[in-house]
C-alpha cells in the first residue's frame, strides 16, 4: 500500500495558520485540541494513518491516548514510523524535537502532514470517536471521553392521595358523649399519618458515562498488554532457539577437540588447549559448582 510523497514547501504553496489546522484536527478526528503543542504526543497523526490507510496498517489498540510522557510520545511516533516505512513514505520525523512540546516544531511538521493527508486522502467516511474507543488526549484536559451523556430532568415524586378509611383519616376526630359526666371529649383512637413516598435516588448519568468510559480504557488496556505479553513470548521463544543454536555448534566443536586431542600432531595440540581453554571459561566472579572443580583440568 503505497502513498503519495509530498515535497512542497511554504515556496510551492501556502502554508494553513494555526487557527486553520487547530479547526482541521477538531473537525476531522472530534477532538477539542487549543494549540499546536498538543500534537507533541503523536496519537492525532496515528488516528490520521488509520483513517486513511485503514487498521491493518495501523491498530488504534496501540496508539496510546492518555499519555502524558515523552516515552510515551515516542511510542507513538515510532507506530507513524512504522507506517511511513510500510508506505514508502520518505519524511523523516524529527521524534526527538516534536516531542519536547515546542510551537515551531510541532507547527511545521503539521504543515507538512496536512499537505501529505490532502493529497492522499478519498473522501472515505471515518468514524473518529469509535476508532479511538472515546478516548481523548490528555495532554488538553480532555476527559476520557469528551461526549459526556446529558443529564436526565429530575422527576417528582407523585404524592398519594389520602385513604378514605375511617382509620386513616385525619380531617376530624368522632366525639363521643360521657353520658356519666354530660361532657364530650374527644375520641382517643389514633390516626397513623399517611407514609410519606420517597423518591428512589438515581445514579448522575455523568457518573454513569464516566464509569462505563473508565470500563472501556481498562478493556483497551488489557487488550493492549494481552498483545505486547504474546510479542514478549515470541521474542523469547526466539531467542531461546537462537541459544540453543549456539549452543550446539559450540557443543560439536566442543566434541571434535576432545576427540582429536590425542592423535593430532603435537603443533596441533597447543592449538586444541587454546580452543578448550576458550570453550570452559567463565565469567570473572563464576564460581564452579562444588563437585566439578577437577573437570576441566581432567578434560586437559
Amino acid at each position: 500500500m503505497a502513498a503519495v510523497n509530498v515535497f512542497s514547501t511554504s515556496m510551492t504553496s501556502a502554508n494553513p495558520s494555526r487557527q486553520d489546522l487547530v479547526s482541521w484536527v477538531n473537525d476531522s478526528l472530534e477532538l477539542n485540541i487549543s494549540k499546536i503543542e498538543h500534537l507533541c504526543t503523536g496519537a492525532v497523526y496515528c488516528q490520521f494513518m488509520n483513517m486513511l490507510f485503514g487498521s491493518k496498517l495501523l491498530n488504534m489498540k496501540k496508539v496510546k491516548w492518555q499519555s502524558k510522557l515523552e516515552h510515551e510520545y515516542i511510542a507513538n511516533f515510532k507506530q507513524l514510523q512504522e507506517c511511513f516505512k510500510k508506505t514508502g513514505v520518505d519524511k523523516v520525523v524529527p521524534v526527538e524535537k516534536l516531542v519536547k512540546g515546542k510551537f515551531q516544531d510541532n507547527f511545521e511538521f503539521v504543515q507538512w502532514f496536512k499537505k501529505f493527508f490532502d493529497a492522499n486522502y478519498q473522501g472515505q467516511d471515518y468514524d473518529a470517536v469509535t476508532a479511538r474507543g472515546g478516548l481523548s488526549l490528555a495532554v488538553c484536559g480532555g476527559a476520557k471521553s469528551q461526549f459526556k451523556a446529558r443529564p436526565e430532568p429530575k422527576r417528582v415524586a407523585a404524592i398519594k392521595p389520602m385513604s378514605s378509611s375511617p382509620k386513616d383519616s385525619s380531617v376530624a376526630q368522632p366525639i363521643n358523649s360521657d353520658k356519666t359526666n354530660g361532657e364530650t371529649t374527644p375520641d382517643n383512637t389514633e390516626n397513623p399519618r399517611p407514609a410519606r413516598s420517597v423518591a428512589p435516588q438515581r445514579i448522575s448519568s455523568a457518573s454513569s458515562a464516566s464509569t462505563n468510559q473508565e470500563l472501556v480504557t481498562m478493556r483497551h488496556d488489557n487488550e493492549s498488554l494481552k498483545e505486547q505479553n504474546q510479542e514478549l513470548q515470541s521474542t523469547v521463544e526466539a531467542l531461546e532457539k537462537e541459544r540453543d543454536f549456539y549452543f550446539g555448534k559450540l557443543r560439536d566443536i566442543e566434541v571434535v577437540c576432545q576427540e582429536e586431542e590425542g592423535e593430532v600432531p603435537d603443533i596441533m595440540k597447543e592449538l586444541v588447549k587454546q580452543i578448550t581453554a576458550i570453550l570452559y571459561a567463565t565469567e570473572e566472579g563464576f564460581e564452579v559448582p562444588e563437585g566439578e572443580e577437577g573437570v576441566e583440568n581432567d578434560e586437559y
